[in-house]
């Protein structure tokens, strides 16, 4: 598990804002401090699979005691550690079954690409569930 840390910042007039200093752009605020600290781990746990999704390297964890120093931070109200579980996903082995003419197909379609077998049907897979292709019938 890696921690990373979140700034909370509070101006008079607004909710209480949540940063991340290793990750520029992930931002979220909530109405109290309970409510930042749960939107928090919830923006980072997404941006960071947008970045694993587009093949962008997750930085590392930043020190405690660079940020607290850092000028930018001077009006910080808390820092909270966000956990992220490990974002190497496990691989696992399946059997499928599959005409022999559409594995062809998918072998011709791989090698066109540069792919292995393997990684050409996890993207395609991919692909379709989160551009919803394939939608249940009804």
């Amino acid at each position: 598990m890696t921690n990373y840390i979140a700034i909370v910042h509070k101006d008079s007039d607004t909710d209480f804002g949540v940063s991340f200093p290793d990750f520029p752009g992930c931002i979220t605020a909530g109405q109290n401090v309970d409510e930042a600290k749960d939107l928090a781990q919830e923006a980072l746990a997404l941006h960071i699979q947008g970045m694993i999704e587009d093949g962008d390297p997750l930085p590392n964890p930043s020190k405690l005691e660079d940020i607290m120093t850092d000028a930018d931070y001077a009006d910080t109200v808390a820092y909270l550690v966000v956990a992220v579980p490990d974002t190497k996903p496990r691989t696992v082995r399946v059997n499928i079954t599959v005409p022999e003419m559409t594995l062809k197909q998918i072998d011709a379609a791989a090698k066109k690409r540069g792919m292995s077998r393997s990684s050409f049907l996890v993207h395609v897979a991919q692909n379709a569930i989160h551009s919803n292709y394939l939608q249940p019938s009804a």
